[in-house]
């Protein structure tokens, strides 16, 4: 099983980052995708999640501002995060978070600078 995040790097407050991550070594497409995120000294929460053929569910923090997709012909989860701030800074995972222990890509790093 593999999951490859893509696209962190550093952006203004205000920028947009579209991260993407590529599955692959299980059926996808019934699987729950999720990103969570893990800011220094902080515990990892979930930023978003979406069900195949379900409706998105997004932290109450990212709402408005983030949008997570999914394409399951290319096993790739998205997440567009626009309006960024200096509290997104973190390092965002994908996951197929359930059942437990799921499985997590290495993470990406997103900086935001005020």
């Amino acid at each position: 099983v593999q999951l490859v995040e893509s696209g962190g790097g550093l952006v203004q407050a205000g920028g947009s980052l579209r991260l993407s991550c590529a599955a692959s070594g299980f059926i996808f497409s019934i699987y729950t995708m999720a990103w969570y995120r893990q800011a220094p000294g902080k515990q990892r929460e979930l930023v978003a999640s979406l069900a195949s053929g379900g409706n998105p569910n997004y932290a109450d923090s990212v709402k408005g501002r983030f949008a997570i997709s999914r394409d399951n012909a290319k096993n790739t989860v998205y997440l567009q995060m626009n309006n960024l701030r200096p509290e997104d800074t973190a390092v965002y995972y994908c996951a197929a978070p359930h059942p437990a222990p799921g499985y997590w890509g290495q993470g990406t790093q997103v900086t935001v600078s005020s």
